[in-house]
């Protein structure tokens, strides 16, 4: 799974949630396919390698993915049935903030069919919806 080497800090405050368009990493830039967000959230680094795992096991290792969103952004929760208060939970997961427009996934070196079809098997295992774009 994907998680930054080192932080500054632990634990960070949580941002404001804006529904702004991507204003980078909106194109395909590497392969000829990309997986791309069509609306806004946030993505783990769990979500990540199930949809990685997905498009490599659907075209049997060929061709070339990338992944072109990390998650480095560290979300905390607390204990089940903990009382309030007590200060800021434990770390939990590193999640990916994307947002609409976003390529999430590249692929290149396979046909559109095979590829697409991992995009759509990959876009399942996310938990935003995406949709298979070309490079133009």
């Amino acid at each position: 799974m994907l998680t930054p080497r080192r932080t500054k800090y632990r634990k960070q405050f949580r941002p404001k949630t804006v529904e702004k368009p991507s204003r980078g990493g909106n194109y395909v830039a590497f392969g000829e396919f990309g997986l791309k967000a069509m609306n806004s959230g946030n993505v783990s680094s769990r979500q990540i390698e199930a949809g990685r795992k997905a498009m490599t096991h659907f075209t049997k290792r060929g061709g070339r993915i990338w992944i072109r969103i990390f998650p480095d952004r560290p979300t905390t929760r607390k204990p089940p049935e903990t009382r309030m208060g007590g200060g800021k939970g434990d770390l939990h997961e590193y999640v990916a903030p994307v947002q609409t427009g976003r390529i999430i996934f590249e692929m290149g070196g396979i046909p559109e069919t095979i590829a697409r079809e991992a995009m759509r098997l990959a876009a399942n295992k996310l938990p935003i919806k995406c949709r298979v774009v070309e490079r133009k």
